[in-house]
């Protein structure tokens, strides 16, 4: 008669320097050494078949995202010692005699702006320091620039437990130093100082990092979050405006799904946050800093979201809002579409998809739309064609489980998580879609004369 397979759980202690099992419940024998406890578990069962364990090990990690400024001015110690969370760690790293030791990653764009302040920054700070100035695009975004980074890390020799690797660009920049340091020694400390817009709101904030691989967006990386993020937004001063727009798409996604205020500040406020690039300025007391509020929020809101779910265990996610289509679209047209224009022209889209499905109605719809265009993002592009939707639906399906998972605003500020949307619906949409869109652009080019727009394919409509 076959016998029942007999279970034992035990939990995890150390005595001295040796971990140890003992089963669940049962008292320790009396030391007087220091006892750890761990919070990992193995799990033992024995059957006829032999046996066979579970392993239970809880990761822990704990980052700071951190609002500064003017963090290239030597006497903010942000950029040296923000990172560390224990007041003695820091006065027992600031109290060493040692050298301090950075290597940085700058995005060369931005090494041409701030570079020589950069240096001059860990001059004054009596800092051995390496910069590795690279151009950080979608097109370089690969496995061969992060071995080019860790062929660098390696000849500087840096000490990977205190000695965090600085990352300072856009969020390709940070996506890619952030693969390249979970790589080195399987994980080496870095820290994210975002200059854009995008960056500032929505790679700095999370766990993953990337690389393009094979022409997909992203198919290679990791979760791994930083040390610590350092956002200033002097930076953002710097950079054009159709990267600002570009940034107030992921701002939008967020506003859209769960923030009516945000949505609010967007429509009333976005040609001021264009106009001031999201600088805080004294005396447009008609806009109570709205730069301000608008990146808290989003940043709050983003948090909310990521925090409970840093490794997506959970597939059904409210950030993945405008992320169904727009890696498809992004990578096929690329360099046309930036990131948020791409995550902008899905989010209308699926505007018309909730619209369809009688989850919006058709003034929330306009509303939506018309703060896109308020915030200079595009609503349409032609290589965005019923076959690519399709075709982006179908991928998305191979990588959550077999389920669409479409995020879709059910109001303005509220969304759900629905799978049922139907292939009919969704042709519906596009169609009514495409159809106000042309609507739109007949009429503009009517306004322009013999003066068309030149960039056509990607108009605000």
């Amino acid at each position: 008669m076959a016998q029942e397979p007999r279970q034992t759980d035990f939990q995890l202690v150390r005595v001295k320097s040796t971990w140890s099992r003992i089963k669940k419940g049962e008292a320790l024998s009396n030391s007087e050494d220091e006892i750890t406890h761990s919070e990992a578990k193995i799990g033992e069962c024995i059957s006829e078949g032999g046996i066979s364990w579970i392993i239970e090990a809880p990761i822990y990690f704990c980052y700071k995202v951190v609002e500064t400024y003017n963090i290239l001015e030597p006497s903010n110690i942000t950029l040296l010692w923000g990172h560390i969370t224990d007041p003695q760690q820091i006065e027992l790293a600031t109290a060493s005699k040692r050298k301090l030791r950075r290597f940085i990653v700058i995005d060369e764009v931005v090494d041409k702006l701030y570079g020589s302040k950069v240096r001059q920054y860990f001059k004054e700070n009596n800092v051995q320091y390496k910069i590795l100035a690279l151009p950080t695009t979608e097109e370089t975004k690969s496995m061969d620039l992060v071995l080019n980074i860790l062929h660098e890390v390696q000849n500087f020799s840096l000490d990977r437990r205190t000695e965090p690797i600085i990352a300072i660009g856009g969020g390709v920049c940070l996506d890619i130093v952030g693969l390249a340091a979970s790589l080195y020694r399987r994980r080496t400390p870095y820290i994210r100082v975002p200059t854009t817009l995008l960056s500032y709101v929505d790679a700095s904030v999370g766990a993953k990092n990337g690389v393009n691989f094979l022409q997909c967006k992203n198919k290679l990386g990791g979760y791994t979050p930083p040390v610590a993020s350092f956002l200033d937004r002097s930076f953002i001063q710097s950079i054009p405006r159709r990267h600002i727009s570009n940034g107030l798409g992921e701002i939008l996604k967020m506003a859209l799904m769960k923030h009516k205020g945000l949505f609010d500040l967007l429509k009333n406020h976005g040609k001021h946050l264009l106009d001031t690039k999201f600088q805080s300025c004294n005396g447009f007391a008609d806009h109570r800093d709205a730069a301000l509020q608008t990146t808290r929020i989003a940043i709050e809101t983003m948090l909310e979201e990521l925090a409970p779910n840093l490794w997506e265990d959970d597939l059904d996610r409210l950030v993945d809002f405008g992320h169904l289509i727009s890696p498809e679209l992004e990578m096929r047209v690329l360099p046309s579409l930036m990131h948020g224009e791409a995550v902008n022209i899905d989010m209308a889209f699926m505007t018309y998809v909730a619209h369809a499905r009688g989850l919006l109605d058709a003034q929330e719809k306009e509303q939506i739309l018309q703060c896109m265009r308020g915030l200079e993002l595009p609503v349409w592009h032609s290589g965005c064609s019923w076959a690519l939707i399709q075709r982006a639906l179908q991928e998305r399906l191979k990588h959550s489980g077999g389920q669409p998972r479409m995020p879709l605003p059910t109001g303005l500020g509220v969304a759900d998580i629905f799978n049922d949307t139907s292939e009919e619906t969704l042709e519906r949409a596009y169609k009514l879609w495409v159809k106000d869109c042309q609507t739109v652009l007949e009429e503009e080019l009517q306004a322009q004369g013999d003066d068309p727009a030149p960039h056509l394919n990607c108009l605000p409509l």
